[in-house]
């Protein structure tokens, strides 16, 4: 039957599932699949997923519940920020850390009686599915007429009739997964099973049984029922996925769905939008509108609206919205915090916390000889912001000066989350961030030269902000605004901030040239550390300014040599050999 265009859109699956103990007294194997719906079928994804229990131990079992149980409700109480791989594979992680302590603490150390069991998952989002996979069950996908394997059994062989598990949950301490990211296409048919399956079924054999998709749960059943027949002597599981229909590139529901509330007229005091009373304009640009507004409660916030003009830019709106999303998922002192709202959303606007103070450029502009300790405070303060983001597989990709607010208090806070890149929903619509962000000044050169971008551009633009606040300057003036290669991000030449008009130490400046270098992995592996080194000498620097004492001061060196022979040759006349 054909869909409309609003299911057409949506990422819909049809699932099958059949689970048997066989010809043993107790079924091991565990199976289960989650299939969400809104916001958290388009940040999140599909759930399929089956665990095997290992026959020799008696509680095997509960560890197959509990590693399918687990991924599919810890999984989704991630952040939404985070990428699949990111999410699943500590969810998966932690879930085998505690089935291997929970067997220490009862007192097994042999892996064959203890919380130990395979898994083999497959999370699909947007249009890629994600694969993960411990132990030799086994998932493959229907290829023409043939079955493709898409994980590989992690089982040793010591003789034709003897193996064992080589990698299992619960097993060790930490557990290696398999990971494979694959293209979805509608029509693919996925078939996940326990070795009692695959093991007795030949692949030929179950792609023929796979062509009738009428029922997928009589199919599961089906599969399992032939390989009963055929002698399996295993617990029995099988799950048949099929994709129904895929979400349009660049799709995230969520977003889509506010990004189509209507733009209101610019207001004027005393209006009221939705709950917030306008009190006056705070700030304007081309493309939004900032407004101070407060409830009948006497909170305080600031509302921007985008321009008119934007109205039909539906990757610009998407954006917008996207900024007080990102909001309400970070916490942190020092970024910007989503206004909470009195009533229901009737029209598009971004509430964020009004921050009473001044941009770190009139900072600047007012303060043009800051002191060490100040510039320190400041790069501190924003560098923690920076964590929140970081930790949530987010990059701000715009920090610069007018971006940072300084409240009265002297609190710093990171503003402006409309460049913000997050994994997690880059993941489930590819090319929501559109154009490069940030401006050319603060930009890290590898957004130019087609070179991998990390959380060390943040750094990059974090260290060119205390470059600056100390120098006045850029550490390579309008050089990286020409940037178009990796050849031309390897010419950049750094100017030391120490010159005759600024006595920067030498060490502070080593700091700043490691947190700008052209080369993202030639600067700091944290930003805590870049923060260190501004506060004391840093390690590399103080290796590079180690001079020998020869060299130094040849005199003392000679003296001293001098006072250590006489010494040594004191003591051998007195205590003569014999």
């Amino acid at each position: 039957m054909p869909k409309d265009n609003a299911v057409q859109d949506k990422l819909l699956v049809s699932v099958g599932q059949y689970s048997s103990a066989g010809r043993k007294a107790q079924n091991q194997d565990f199976h289960g699949a989650a299939l969400p719906d809104g916001a958290v079928l388009s940040l999140k994804g599909i759930v399929i997923a089956l665990a095997d229990g290992i026959s020799s131990s008696p509680v095997s079992r509960q560890a197959a519940e509990t590693a399918v149980g687990s991924l599919m409700t810890d999984y989704y109480a991630t952040p939404d920020a985070w990428t699949v791989k990111n999410a699943a594979s500590r969810v998966i992680q932690a879930t085998s850390s505690w089935l291997h302590a929970q067997s220490r603490h009862a007192g097994t150390s042999d892996m064959n009686q203890g919380l130990v069991c395979t898994l083999s998952a497959l999370i699909l989002k947007g249009r890629d599915g994600h694969i993960f996979h411990v132990g030799d069950s086994r998932i493959c996908r229907l290829a023409g007429e043939s079955l493709e394997p898409l994980t590989q059994p992690h089982r040793v062989t010591l003789s034709p009739e003897q193996s064992y598990l080589g990698r299992a949950m619960g097993a060790q301490p930490e557990v290696e997964i398999d990971y494979r990211k694959v293209a979805l296409r509608v029509g693919d048919v996925f078939l996940l099973t326990t070795d009692g399956i695959h093991e007795t079924l030949s692949d030929r054999h179950l792609a023929r049984l796979l062509a009738d998709r009428t029922d997928l749960d009589a199919l599961a059943r089906r599969i399992a029922d032939e390989a009963l027949d055929r002698g399996s002597d295993d617990n029995l599981t099988v799950q048949v996925l099929r994709i129904d229909s895929l979400p349009a590139a660049g799709q995230v529901e969520l977003m889509a769905q506010t990004a189509q509330l209507p733009i209101p007229p610019l207001p004027k005091a005393g209006d009221v939008i939705d709950g917030f009373r306008i009190l006056r304009p705070l700030h304007q640009t081309a493309r939004s509108h900032v407004f101070l507004a407060g409830t009948e409660g006497g909170a305080m916030a600031a509302l921007k609206i985008p321009s008119t003009e934007h109205q039909k830019d539906a990757a610009y709106l998407g954006r917008f919205v996207l900024e007080e999303w990102i909001a309400r998922r970070l916490s942190s002192p020092h970024v910007i915090k989503a206004a909470p709202l009195p009533q229901a959303r009737s029209v598009l606007f971004v509430a964020t916390e009004f921050v009473e103070g001044q941009t770190l450029r009139q900072w600047m502009t007012d303060t043009p000889h800051p002191d060490l300790q100040q510039v320190r405070d400041i790069v501190q303060q924003i560098s923690i912001g920076l964590r929140a983001f970081h930790r949530r597989e987010m990059l701000h990709q715009d920090i610069r000066p007018e971006n940072i607010l300084i409240d009265r208090h002297g609190t710093v806070k990171i503003i402006d989350l409309g460049s913000t890149s997050v994994a997690g929903v880059e993941e489930a619509a590819p090319g929501t961030l559109g154009e490069m962000p940030g401006t050319f000044q603060y930009t890290a050169p590898e957004y130019l030269s087609g070179d991998a971008v990390s959380w060390r551009s943040d750094q990059y633009a974090l260290g060119v902000i205390a470059y600056e606040m100390l120098t006045g300057r850029l550490p390579y003036g309008t050089a990286v605004a020409q940037v178009r290669s990796r050849a031309d991000q390897r010419r950049l030449t750094y100017r030391p901030a120490r010159d005759d008009d600024r006595s920067v130490p030498d060490w502070i400046d080593d700091a700043l040239r490691r947190a700008t270098h052209p080369d993202p992995l030639r600067r700091y592996d944290a930003l805590t550390e870049f923060v260190a080194d501004l506060r004391r000498p840093g390690p590399g620097w103080r290796a590079r300014k180690h001079v020998p004492l020869a060299q130094r001061d040849p005199l003392r060196f000679w003296q001293a040599l001098c006072v250590l022979l006489v010494v040594a040759l004191a003591l051998v006349l007195a205590n003569p050999p014999g």
